[in-house]
């Protein structure tokens, strides 16, 4: 192995070995092994790609995943990204609907879903609105905190949330004035406001798409006063991930935490929810949504609904 291809692979491993999720029950002697075997001979940082793939396949977490440079560029590159599914609307009973896809792209991608997603919400959020869903059934991963700058005046202020590590450090979830916070931090996108529905009921739907980042948002909401949750378990990565960039633009996304919601449980496999409803696949039941209509029943039997 060449002395390039060599340190590029070493540094690759020590990331894992440093921060891994898992870095406490991994052997890493044999890690670096098997790594070491399978990429010798090679010349190029690319030589090397298999054997880090490889060895972040085997830490088992089911979560981190390394790109190439193509691969990460296409991803980190989209600036043109058309956000499919964010969409909201109010209704006659009072009941307001938003829909969350993942996403993940470059800063501006970000910027622009978190403009879209605001005026969505702003927009659904009709003078009479008594609770709200919050659809997450196709918020499939990607970056977390441009979701909760979108929901984050739903959500409400104060601790939401919270990463934690391997050696229980933890990294707080927090909401101001509708914006995203870590650890006392602003995340970006500045004030959230219009604030109003903070304290209505919220029904949030999940499914077996609700992943990673998806996942986040749906722990988010959990211990949420007035929350439920409808529809399918989701994905079983609600952990976080952190990307590495690689010197010849590779990217290492590395899962560091689990997620914590606000009363202190950590998750790390699929989060079942309140009412489990698996829609009916059955041809004569496909324009219908079990899962929405359980979430609006339920709604509108809340308190805040009753009294409009």
């Amino acid at each position: 192995m060449s002395p390039s291809a060599q340190t590029y692979l070493s540094k690759a491993l020590n990331i894992m070995e440093k921060h891994s999720l898992v870095r406490h029950k991994v052997d890493w002697a044999a890690v670096r092994s098997r790594a070491y075997s399978q990429a010798r001979g090679a010349q190029e940082s690319a030589d090397t790609h298999g054997a880090i793939a490889s060895a972040l396949n085997s830490l088992g977490d089911g979560h981190s995943v390394f790109w190439g440079p193509d691969v990460a560029k296409e991803r980190y590159g989209a600036s043109a990204v058309k956000f499919e599914g964010l969409e909201g609307r109010s209704s006659k009973n009072g009941v307001s609907y938003i829909s969350l896809p993942g996403v993940l792209g470059s800063q501006e991608a970000y910027d622009r879903y978190v403009r879209q997603g605001r005026h969505t919400v702003a927009k659904a959020q009709a003078t009479e609105t008594c609770g709200w869903v919050v659809d997450l059934r196709s918020a499939n991963g990607g970056n977390m905190w441009p979701m909760l700058a979108v929901v984050g005046p739903i959500l409400g202020d104060g601790k939401v949330g919270a990463f934690v590590d391997a050696d229980g450090n933890e990294s707080v979830w927090s909401i101001k004035h509708g914006s995203p916070y870590v650890d006392g931090k602003l995340v970006g996108w500045g004030d959230g406001r219009p604030l109003a529905g903070s304290t209505q009921p919220v029904a949030v739907l999940t499914g077996r798409q609700t992943a990673s980042a998806g996942e986040a948002v749906t722990v988010a909401f959990r211990g949420r006063p007035g929350a439920r949750s409808f529809g399918e378990q989701t994905n079983g990565v609600p952990t976080g991930n952190r990307p590495y960039r690689l010197s010849d633009g590779a990217v290492l996304l590395l899962t560091e935490a689990k997620d914590v919601d606000r009363t202190g449980r950590a998750y790390d496999a699929p989060i079942p929810p309140d009412a489990q409803i698996v829609r009916d696949s059955r041809p004569a039941a496909r324009n219908r949504d079990e899962v929405l209509q359980a979430a609006q029943s339920w709604l509108l039997k809340q308190a805040a609904c009753r009294q409009r």
